[in-house]
């Protein structure tokens, strides 16, 4: 039951929030981070406990099962469960649900609906995490993604500059109909899985046993593979990313680059590569060279960017190719490549949800302060708002894969997978790595250490609540990048197991 109470908590506070009697905007805020306190605590206790509890099932078993038919006619079970594979996922869900909604006290119009919808996104984020059902899985997608096109549209800003200007409405419409076309590729290929594997069965567990002849499997991992790519940024169908978090609210960036980027990675790996290993291997060196596109372009696209906002969602889009190089190291020999490579796709996923959310809250704090984006404006903040600064410092080190923050174990992974597998992709991948440490490093001295900007001279620095939720994230990423191994140890098993051991050659 620790699950449904996870999953359906927020959904119902929502429901509460709508319902409440009072128009005080207070009232839905508490509320709000009531609920995002109490989805970290159950976070928390689902990772910990499942942690301790993942020896005790067999290979490819579940935690905390929750197994109940829906519709017998189609085969549809409500079933939820998490292993090694979900576990960082649902840990990260809680923290960003956490701390996004911690720092939305900065909305300042229709708050009832903002903090409903929000909470809306949240259980639908949650529930494709842990749903072991492919029709409960394609339906929570499909409730993660939906209210983000209202809370672009309503709760956004217009941007405007580098000869372009963005309208919250056009770039909420782009964001919709590019999520509804990754759900539409989605969507046919679990319905292959279903209609191919003959049993009459969404269930996970049974369609594992389905053996899909081969070129079954490459057509349905392609469909997947794209429809999940286009959820997390994958070039060419990755531009609603940039226009969708520059237009975004602060909370939503971060629920946006912090949990809902995931949610294609993590559906590559569970349903892709879980049920169709001869199409991952047969496919990923096409993909392969999307993933360097990734890493690479956005790279340059961030190093030519000086809006804060649109510079960090093009460092996602770089970073999520470091996650595809990751996954590309299943076709090859090397089993310890492949194993190197799958562990630092799924951590770079957790570090990069961190990060980019820590990037993004500081980034979007500092242009409601100062009404600017072009960091260029900023000058030398850091005399007067220093704790802005020793955070996006830390959020930047971090990203730029610093030992000692979690981006450096998880791209060390990646390197270490590709140099066994792949040693021209690891050449070129490193090109990568150094424009992620120019474009973060250029944000720092023009933003906080360059000229101060005498409009500026007065501003305000991060206050109680901003620092809390800035700590968070910065510890949680310091802790998991001085001590990786909990964290690792979780999702190995999970990995090993992948395609019944099939990718793991």
């Amino acid at each position: 039951m620790v699950l449904s109470a996870f999953l359906w908590l927020p959904l119902i506070f929502a429901f509460l929030i709508m319902l409440w009697p009072s128009d005080n905007a207070k009232h839905f805020r508490y509320l709000a981070i009531g609920a995002g306190l109490a989805l970290l605590i159950l976070s928390g206790y689902i990772t910990v406990a499942g942690a301790q509890l993942l020896g005790t099932v067999g290979k490819g078993g579940f935690l905390f099962l929750e197994d109940h038919l829906w519709f017998a006619e189609l085969g549809i079970k409500y079933k939820l469960g998490v292993d090694g594979l979900s576990l960082p996922m649902v840990f990260l869900s809680g923290l960003i649900a956490c701390t996004s909604l911690m720092l939305s006290h900065r909305i300042n119009h229709r708050q009832r609906e903002f903090y409903a919808l929000a909470l809306v996104a949240i259980c639908g984020v949650i529930g494709t995490f842990i749903a072991i059902d492919l029709f409960f899985f394609i339906l929570f997608y499909e409730l993660a993604s939906i209210p983000m096109f209202f809370l672009v549209g309503i709760w956004g800003s217009d941007k405007s500059g580098d000869g372009r200007r963005i309208t919250k409405n056009s770039a909420a419409t782009k964001l919709l109909i590019y999520l509804q076309l990754g759900g539409g590729f989605v969507l046919l290929g679990l319905l292959g899985l279903y209609i191919y594997g003959g049993m009459n069965s969404f269930d996970l567990v049974d369609l594992r046993q389905v053996p899909y002849a081969r070129p079954i499997q490459r057509v349905l991992f392609a469909f997947l593979f794209i429809g999940f790519g286009i959820e997390s940024g994958l070039f060419p169908l990755h531009t609603w990313l940039p226009d969708g978090h520059s237009c975004a609210p602060t909370p939503l960036s971060m629920m946006l680059a912090g949990v809902l980027l995931k949610m294609g990675g993590y559906g590559i790996l569970r349903f892709a590569f879980d049920l169709l290993p001869m199409g991952a291997l047969d496919l990923m060196p096409f993909f392969a060279i999307l993933g360097l596109i990734n890493l690479i372009y956005g790279g340059l696209c961030a190093l030519r960017q000086t809006d804060i906002k649109v510079m960090i969602a093009y460092s996602s889009v770089s970073h999520m190719g470091m996650v595809y190089l990751g996954l590309a190291c299943v076709n090859a020999d090397s089993k310890q490549g492949a194993l190197f490579g799958l562990t630092g796709a799924v951590f770079q996923m957790f570090s990069h949800g961190v990060v980019t959310a820590l990037l993004f809250g500081v980034a979007g704090t500092i242009y409601e302060v100062t009404h600017a984006r072009d960091f260029r404006k900023w000058g030398g903040i850091a005399a007067v708002a220093p704790k802005f600064a020793i955070f996006y410092i830390l959020g930047a080190l971090a990203s730029l894969g610093l030992p000692g923050f979690t981006g450096f174990p998880s791209e060390l992974s990646v390197f270490l997978g590709l140099y066994q597998t792949n040693r021209t992709l690891c050449i070129l991948a490193i090109f990568g790595l150094i424009l992620t440490t120019t474009y973060l490093l250029r944000s720092v001295q023009y933003g906080f250490y360059g000229p101060l900007n005498p409009k500026l001279l007065q501003m305000r620095d991060a206050d109680k609540t901003e620092v809390l939720v800035f700590g968070m994230l910065a510890l949680t990423t310091l802790f998991f990048g001085l001590y990786p191994e909990p964290m690792t140890s979780l999702f190995q098993s999970a990995i090993t197991n992948l395609g019944g051991g099939a990718l793991l050659r």
